[in-house]
């Protein structure tokens, strides 16, 4: 009866439900999705402060607005270049690198003839000629050492026009560009006689050969607008033809400004007079 009461016991584990294996308990336990990694946050941008300068940010390219009107300090420019000392009257000077070959070039040659080219006016970016031009509009400079613009031409036009017989509005002088420069005196009755004659008369014949024009020869039948005669001023055309070019398609009146008598520019017609108003051998 013993045998058959264990028979029963043992029968009866055998058929209840498994016990649970602790080992597979363990093992679960220890297998589970695991947590995120934290992650580093993207590094803030810098304030605009600091953000760094984009590169050549004064070096407008040519043709270019910002080049033609000089709003950018040709000293820092990468394509301009200081002038020997040798070449000037003790001021120092900078040029737009292939105006300061043509002009080497030329200056050798016209010393084999015996000829001495002296540079005594060069590059002026619009800063400058905005304070040229504001001594002159207010006053402070006399017009051709003789007359106050602003107590003779009351109105702005004229005043304007009475500047432009030999100074530009700020934004539209060729001196802008690194293309012209002035030699060896600032009035035409040296080029009359004497020395100033020989220098004169030297580039005259000579200058082309060298890519050099004179824009503002004597006013008449072929050149009605613009300055008045400067045989000292001499361009480098293979660079001022470009901005020339330029100023026909896309400069208008209106966009000259930024200084006192800008107002008139529009009234006067600026940009067709006195930039374009040159000898038409350096257009």
């Amino acid at each position: 009866m013993k045998l058959i009461s264990l028979a029963l016991l043992f029968l009866l584990f055998a058929c209840s439900p498994s016990a649970p294996n602790p080992e597979t308990k363990t093992v679960e336990a220890t297998v589970s999705t695991p947590a995120a990694l934290p992650t580093s946050p993207a590094p803030a941008p810098p304030p605009p402060d600091t953000l760094p300068e984009p590169e050549n940010s004064d070096a407008p390219v040519i043709p270019s607005q910002a080049y033609l009107t000089g709003k950018f300090d040709p000293a820092n420019h990468p394509d301009f270049v200081k002038v020997a000392a040798k070449y000037t009257d003790g001021d120092p000077y900078v040029l737009h690198q292939d105006t300061y070959a043509g002009f080497e070039a030329m200056h050798a040659a016209a010393k084999a003839d015996g000829v001495k080219l002296v540079i005594v006016s060069a590059t002026r970016n619009f800063k400058r000629q905005k304070q040229i031009w504001e001594a002159k509009w207010n006053g402070q400079r006399l017009l051709e050492g003789k007359e106050k613009a602003d107590e003779v031409y009351p109105e702005p036009a004229d005043r304007a026009r009475a500047i432009l017989r030999y100074s530009s509005m700020p934004g539209t002088s060729r001196h802008h560009w690194g293309t012209d420069l002035d030699l060896n005196a600032l009035n035409n009755e040296h080029f009359k006689s004497g020395e100033g004659k020989k220098v004169y008369d030297w580039l005259t014949a000579n200058a082309a050969t060298y890519g050099f024009c004179q824009p503002y020869t004597p006013k008449g039948a072929e050149r009605p607008q613009g300055y008045e005669e400067e045989r000292w001023h001499w361009s480098y055309l293979p660079i001022a033809t470009q901005l020339t070019d330029y100023a026909v398609s896309q400069m208008k009146d209106a966009d000259i400004g930024g200084f006192a008598g800008a107002a008139a520019a529009t009234e006067i017609e600026v940009i067709n007079d006195y930039v374009l108003g040159i000898n038409r051998e350096c257009l």
